[in-house]
């Protein structure tokens, strides 16, 4: 199997280094699982863990670990499992996915088998951050996991991996091996990626999102083969600066009521839809959603009042009203530029298109899928920045000291956050693959995330 991961050469990283790329964590995955690791639906399965118990309302997490070797041969023990999670959490990690292990109090080896994992607040969606790539298990001086692949060879661009024998299943019940079973992992653009599927040279593309998605309405591909996730997580716009017209809720709140959130979307795909409220669903908060209160007002509406409030600003600011707005380049990056531009330009703000990483922008387009189902997420992404009322109601959240408390703090989050206006949200994170139909496997799924042990059926 060939299997193109959009973005860079894979690399195998240490995650306490710093932020790894799209094909770096695909590698990851491939050949260092976690304590817990996704199948293909998305959910939790075993993966160094063999089982676990959650108690103490998800304060307390026990793991098992089952039979499995490192790529030399040695076994895996829970000492080395407990020092390799310790880095991962240390004062110097550089880890991404860190501030959201911050509960963490201590992680220790009861036995050669067995670690525990103890809370100072509960997080019943733990093993959702444990199952990510960043927290693969590998070695640190000579990076090398347990599989479900190892690195057979590699070249400049490019790497084949081949499967790891199942320790539980004993050698007569292991069929043998043939190179259809290996997978070649190549990391490369967009364009490169979908020539090569076009081209039958290849039977997977995964790692799309809107900056290239529009290169796929020119390449020819069979609508059967182009497959949508309907990723969990925030698209939209980050007040990034809050100063000039942007420093008060009244002008954010016309901004955010002014996009044409419909013809954005359909901009892009019909199976795209657009959304208005920050969190997709009540999740682990004690509350439904917050709506603003503009959005049960109609387009028209919304812009006649953002209009006034334009034009409110610029009588005691004379002069062009212009706002900065940090977008990805390619194709897709440029769509939206168009969409949101024209709507700035509706209501009377001259937008100006900056690089993605420009530190002067006002507004930031954020496009992340949610690495776990918590509400508490989506507000702290949002809330980067915000006003001291909000951050300090998403901090109670953090610290909440029992589930229904956490639950309170998370509604009254929200609330906080939908009053203080800190984030646009537009719809949730377009996720696209090219999947070919023998890989009968693959699944949509909210994580958008798809391992290579699970695209095709599992040998009997």
């Amino acid at each position: 199997m060939v299997a193109s991961i959009i973005g860079n050469a894979p690399e195998l990283r240490d995650a306490s280094r710093g932020e790894s790329t799209a094909s770096d964590r695909v590698l990851a995955d491939s050949i260092a699982q976690g304590l817990v690791r996704f199948d293909a639906a998305g959910q939790i399965e075993p993966g160094v863990a063999e089982r676990w118990i959650v108690t103490d309302e998800g304060k307390t997490y026990i793991f098992r670990l089952r039979n499995t070797q490192w790529s030399d041969g040695r076994t895996v023990t829970a000492r080395e499992v407990v020092a390799i999670l310790k880095r991962q959490i240390a004062a110097g990690s550089r880890n991404p996915l860190k501030p959201y292990l911050t509960a963490i109090e201590s992680i220790v080896e009861m036995t050669p088998q067995i670690i525990q994992i103890e809370l100072s607040y509960p997080r019943p969606d733990l093993l959702k951050i444990f199952a990510q790539p960043e927290l693969a298990l590998m070695r640190p001086r000579a990076p090398a996991g347990t599989g479900p692949f190892r690195i057979a060879r590699q070249s400049r661009y490019s790497m084949v991996l081949t499967p790891v024998r199942d320790l539980d299943r004993s050698p007569d019940q292991e069929q043998e091996r043939t190179p259809e079973d290996n997978v070649r992992l190549i990391g490369e653009s967009a364009a490169r990626a979908i020539i090569r599927y076009g081209a039958r040279e290849s039977d997977l593309v995964t790692g799309g999102t809107i900056r290239d998605w529009p290169l796929l309405q020119s390449a020819g591909i069979a609508p059967t083969n182009v497959r949508l996730d309907n990723a969990a997580g925030l698209f939209g716009l980050s007040i990034a600066r809050r100063d000039g017209f942007l420093a008060t809720t009244e002008n954010r709140a016309a901004l955010a009521a002014a996009i044409d959130r419909g013809a954005l979307v359909a901009a892009f795909s019909a199976d795209w839809a657009p959304t208005e409220q920050l969190l997709p669903d009540q999740l682990d908060s004690a509350a439904v959603p917050v709506m603003s209160e503009w959005v049960a007002q109609d387009l028209e509406s919304r812009r006649k009042q953002a209009l006034a409030s334009v034009a409110a600003w610029r009588r005691v600011n004379p002069g062009p009203l212009r706002l900065r707005i940090a977008l990805p380049d390619g194709p897709g990056g440029t769509i939206l530029w168009g969409r949101i531009g024209s709507d700035l330009l509706a209501i009377g703000i001259q937008p100006e298109r900056v690089a993605a990483d420009d530190g002067s922008a006002d507004l930031r387009l954020i496009d992340a899928v949610a690495p776990y189902d918590s509400a508490r997420w989506y507000l702290a992404l949002a809330c980067a920045p915000c006003g001291d009322a909000a951050r300090q109601a998403v901090e109670a959240a953090r610290v909440a000291p029992t589930l229904a408390a956490r639950g309170e703090a998370l509604a009254a989050a929200d609330a906080a956050v939908a009053a203080d206006i800190p984030f646009i949200p537009i719809a949730r994170p377009l996720r696209w693959s090219l999947v070919s139909l023998r890989l009968r496997q693959w699944q949509p799924n909210p994580r958008a995330w798809h391992p290579l042990n699970h695209l095709r059926p599992v040998p009997k």
